[in-house]
């Protein structure tokens, strides 16, 4: 299984004032679809950290993102495992193919791929 990037989700009440926190890091957005917003190194494309206001189609925030190269196969490993998937596995209207598991200590790992 091949993993493309690791990202942290960072939830916030205010979407501004963190994207303006993130900024004077030195990251700028790549991509903002309202409710999330992620934030990159120019330099160095991989480095990001992910904004998080309430997640549009799940009832619970991730703490970080693990995009991989094929979640179907990570899904079943998983399942075969017991792990617990707290966000079904599904097609999102914006070009993800994702779910949620709870790793060991409880933390919700989004895993990812892009469509």
């Amino acid at each position: 299984m091949t993993v493309r990037r690791v990202v942290p989700d960072v939830h916030t009440e205010s979407m501004e004032r963190s994207r303006d926190f993130y900024g004077l890091l030195g990251l700028v957005e790549v991509m903002d679809q309202g409710w999330v917003v992620t934030m990159a190194s120019p330099a160095n494309p991989t480095a990001q950290v992910t904004l998080m206001g309430p997640d549009a189609t799940a009832e619970i925030q991730p703490d970080l993102s693990v995009e991989v190269e094929d979640v179907d196969a990570v899904h079943e490993a998983l399942v075969a495992r017991g792990t617990k998937i707290v966000h079904s596995l599904r097609d999102e209207p914006w070009g993800v193919r994702r779910f949620f598991a709870l790793d060991p200590s409880g933390k919700v790992v989004n895993i990812v791929s892009h469509r």
